[in-house]
Order: structure tokens, then C-alpha cells, then sequence
């Protein structure tokens, strides 16, 4: 991904000027911020960067191929609700492989660790 392409978070602004910052270390302020840096990954294919946010790792070639393979065309902020440790963002993904549509509604959960917050798991809706 180019710097100077729009974020894929859907904010509007440069990538350079937006999620890139995130995936070149710094830390996001609350759970959103992380959920849309993080989808932000995948289209960039920052796999580090999902890794390191999430409590649990998946396979990294898994990722890779993922993301590779994708193409990330919009996320949707559907619900965000933040508590002190805890945080859930149900969210919709338009994302495409080849012709297929293979876009889905999530509710994420964020917990927050040592004041970093991280991914915890997601349910599909």
C-alpha cells in the first residue's frame, strides 16, 4: 500500500498521515482506534502489526494470504461500547477476492492490558 493512498480505515486522510503511524508503533488510544488500525493492517499487509495487537496469534501465513488475496474496499463502524478494561466494536467489512463477496459484520472484544488494548476475539453476525 502507498503511503499516499486513502487510509482503509475510511477516515478520509493519506494512510502516511492516519493507521500508518499505528503500525509503525504507536499506540492507539481507545479500542476503535485499534479495531480500525487493525483492519487497516490487513489491507496493508502489516502482519506484525495484527499480531502484536491481538491476545492470541494466528498463523502468519494465514494472514498473509489473507491479505494478499483481499481487497479492502470499506469498513463500517456499526457499535462501539468502552468500559475501563473492556471494549466491544461491532463493525461491517466489504472486502472482495477475485469476484467474490466476501464481506461480514463483526463484534469485536478489546481488552485492555498494561494500558495497551488488544484483540481479543470476534463474533460473526
Amino acid at each position: 500500500m502507498s503511503p499516499n493512498e486513502k487510509c482503509p480505515c475510511g477516515s478520509g486522510i493519506k494512510y502516511k498521515k492516519c493507521c500508518k503511524a499505528y503500525h509503525d508503533g504507536k499506540i492507539p488510544k481507545d479500542a476503535l482506534t485499534l479495531m480500525k488500525s487493525r483492519y487497516s493492517a490487513y489491507a496493508a499487509g502489516e502482519v506484525k502489526y495484527i499480531q502484536k495487537t491481538a491476545t492470541k496469534q494466528d498463523d502468519i501465513d494465514d494472514i498473509k494470504i489473507f491479505s494478499k488475496n483481499s481487497e479492502f474496499k470499506k469498513l463500517e463502524i456499526l457499535e462501539f461500547i468502552e468500559a475501563k478494561t473492556e471494549a466491544y466494536v461491532t463493525f461491517k467489512a466489504t472486502i472482495f477476492q477475485g469476484n467474490n463477496d466476501i464481506s461480514f459484520t463483526e463484534k469485536s472484544r478489546f481488552i485492555k492490558v498494561e494500558d495497551r488494548w488488544l484483540y481479543e476475539s470476534g463474533e460473526l453476525s
